[in-house]
């Protein structure tokens, strides 16, 4: 009889470092339901921003087809990787499994979406753009060759903190502090932090959860 050889990986390690890889990355490749031929599955590319909850924001118009196909049919999946590693075997990739729902605090989410992608300001404007929110239900995390697993969703769920609240006016007090040679932070949560530096935005990890301004801050003043 073929025995199968334990995961001895952390569980909750494991989500957290799918959690980290994902919100590293800003876009990937949605894959929809088609309406038009009847439930085959339908591939498009779509940036994305991982919210302070671990949902992903999507910014789509009515008009796209895997608008149509979310409307018809909200299972959803999205794979990312890193685009600049040629290794694509080898290296990182999550896959989350989904369903996404139009997100009614439009105006909330394109605060935070835009700080991120002011490139789509243009689509902002446009009414039938709107956003939408994909709730994971399972997610499948490949750190490496031979490091493979499924994160349940209550796992990978962000513990309760008040950075949401909290995360304009730490940013405001952060870059107040800030040379143009040190670029601009532009979104914290319990994770870690973006930077917009020379036009990129680089992704740093804190050390361990932060679940306030405070702790935030002091990982910040650390980092600089």
């Amino acid at each position: 009889m073929t025995r199968m050889i334990p995961d001895k990986t952390d569980p909750q390690a494991t989500a957290l470092a799918a959690r980290q890889l994902l919100r590293a990355h800003r876009y990937g490749a949605l894959s929809t339901l088609s309406k038009k031929f009847d439930g085959h599955p339908f591939g498009s590319i779509t940036p994305y921003l991982v919210d302070h909850d671990g949902s992903l924001l999507i910014l789509i118009s009515a008009l796209a087809e895997h608008t149509k196909n979310i409307q018809h049919d909200p299972r959803v999946s999205l794979i990312t990787h890193n685009q600049e590693d040629s290794h694509i075997q080898t290296q990182g990739r999550i896959t989350v499994v989904g369903s996404a729902a139009l997100d009614k605090e439009r105006e909330r989410a394109g605060k935070r979406y835009l700080r991120y992608f002011p490139e789509a300001q243009t689509y902002y404007d446009m009414p039938d753009f709107q956003f939408y929110r994909i709730v994971p239900q399972a997610l499948r995390y490949i750190g490496g060759f031979g490091d493979i697993h499924w994160v349940k969703a209550e796992r990978y769920r962000v513990p309760p903190n008040t950075l949401a609240a909290e995360e304009e006016a730490l940013l405001d007090q952060v870059n107040a502090t800030r040379s143009a040679a040190q670029g601009r932070v532009i979104g914290i949560d319990c994770d870690g932090y973006d930077l917009r530096l020379q036009e990129r935005t680089v992704r740093h990890d804190f050390p361990s959860l932060a679940l306030d301004a405070a702790q935030a801050l002091t990982f910040l003043q650390v980092r600089q």
